[in-house]
């Protein structure tokens, strides 16, 4: 008889990889964070992907107003990307959740959260692919805001005012989908996106940083990182893929890409802060429009876990005034 298959990566619990290739995923997660009720913000999900049978939640504020007034034009959209390493994480765990709440009334958006499929069973490049069809999605809306009676999109929308907001592993998936407008290779039909927003994002390398060296995180270490890259890089691959290194050998150029604007939001007692850093500075050296703001004492996450803090009201204030710069 053979042997029992043995856990061979074990992410919290919440993931289990076994030595016979078998994965469990708990449904049983004890989170930390309740989740918020708003009455000023509506909610419902919607299937974007019917042969993957992928879901995004949508969110719209009940009202809108300005300086006490209400708002009369078209509501910007936000298209969120949840985190967790691409190998955890739902639209529907309350921290994204909480964090597409906040970010639907305090910044009066139609928000867009959306799921992709996960590593190790989908290793990467397929959490972008999905991200990417997910965007396809919303330039299909824009061109059928009347199919099947719909009420939801009997709102006025402003698909001329789209911005990616990516949380670390998503913050790394909406780099990507930067890299693919730039390029050229996803066509802009329908909506316009006007610049992405990184909070925290999640790159690699072989080499470390200082800030990857320690002290670790109290709720991220350099172990839990390296196995979420283990798991969602393609089979044999390291750190310097051009999934995890947007400056690794094998990366492609970007001098010649024409990319939107990029906010990047990180902690400075984060891991990933000296990869976040350096990339905001290699892009700004190349010329590209690029605002990186540093909160200082915070760690990974500060953002979307408590999304109405004082402290996520100064980053809200941020990613606000950055919208607003970058929609004319």
């Amino acid at each position: 008889m053979g042997s029992l298959p043995q856990i061979v990566e074990d992410c919290m619990g919440v993931l289990q990889l076994f030595s016979d290739g078998t994965v469990f995923r708990s449904e049983n997660i004890n989170f930390k964070d309740p989740v918020v009720h708003d009455n000023s913000v509506l909610f419902k999900d919607c299937l974007f992907d019917e042969k993957l049978n992928l879901h995004l939640r949508m969110y719209k504020p009940t009202s809108t107003k300005i300086n006490g007034s209400i708002n009369t034009n078209k509501l910007p959209i936000i298209v969120f990307i949840h985190g967790g390493g691409f190998c955890v994480g739902s639209r529907t765990w309350p921290s994204s959740h909480n964090c597409c709440v906040r970010l639907a009334s305090g910044l009066d958006a139609l928000v867009l959260s959306i799921d992709y499929r996960l590593a190790p069973e989908h290793r990467l490049p397929a959490a972008m692919d999905d991200a990417v069809s997910a965007v396809k999605w919303l330039q299909w809306r824009s061109q059928n805001l009347s199919d099947g009676g719909d009420e939801w999109w009997s709102g006025a929308f402003d698909f001329d005012r789209v911005f990616i907001v990516g949380d670390s592993s998503g913050g790394n998936i909406a780099h990507h989908l930067a890299l693919r407008f730039g390029s050229g290779e996803l066509d802009p039909v329908g909506i316009r996106v006007r610049g992405f927003v990184l909070l925290a994002p999640f790159f690699g390398g072989e080499v470390r940083t200082k800030s990857e060296e320690g002290p670790s995180e109290e709720l991220l270490t350099l172990e839990i990182l390296d196995r979420f890259w283990r798991l969602s890089l393609p089979a044999g691959e390291n750190r310097d893929h051009p999934f995890a290194n947007p400056f690794g050998p094998a990366s492609p150029r970007l001098e010649s890409l024409a990319l939107d604007p990029i906010l990047v939001v990180v902690g400075s007692s984060e891991l990933l802060k000296d990869r976040a850093e350096d990339y905001a500075k290699r892009l700004k050296e190349l010329g590209k429009k690029i605002d990186y703001v540093e909160f200082e004492g915070k760690q990974h996450g500060f953002f979307t876990h408590d999304p109405f803090s004082e402290v996520a009201n100064e980053a809200m204030q941020i990613i606000r005034r950055f919208m607003l710069e970058n929609s004319n």
